[in-house]
């Protein structure tokens, strides 16, 4: 499960980077300056790599047994910025709460 969740967590921060790049510097340098040079080239590379950032949260739902809610969450996070630091923040913390209430299968009873 650590190697989904670090996969996981790589995407959600290239993919929330990558938003904010699009969002806060290539719209208004596209619409106000008449430059659309960084959407030309963020936008599609920002695309590609959503769908890397979906098989990712999909595999890391998949493990965790996520309900549909968290899912959603997982899926508009790489569409509107600045939420996908905030969701992976959540899922992290939620896993890592699961683990510390499992108990250690070596332990004996």
């Amino acid at each position: 499960m650590s190697g989904a969740i670090l996969r996981y967590r790589i995407m959600a921060y290239v993919v929330g980077v990558g938003l904010i790049i699009l969002v806060c510097v290539g719209v208004p340098l596209q619409y106000a300056a008449n430059s659309p040079g960084v959407v030309r080239v963020v936008g599609p590379i920002h695309g590609a790599l959503y769908i890397v950032y979906l098989l990712a949260a999909a595999d890391l739902a998949r493990r965790a047994r996520f309900g549909l809610l968290q899912m959603g969450a997982m899926v508009c996070a790489g569409f509107v910025p600045v939420v996908a630091f905030l969701v992976e923040r959540q899922v992290v913390h939620r896993l890592a709460a699961e683990a510390r209430a499992e108990p250690d299968p070596t332990v004996d009873r």
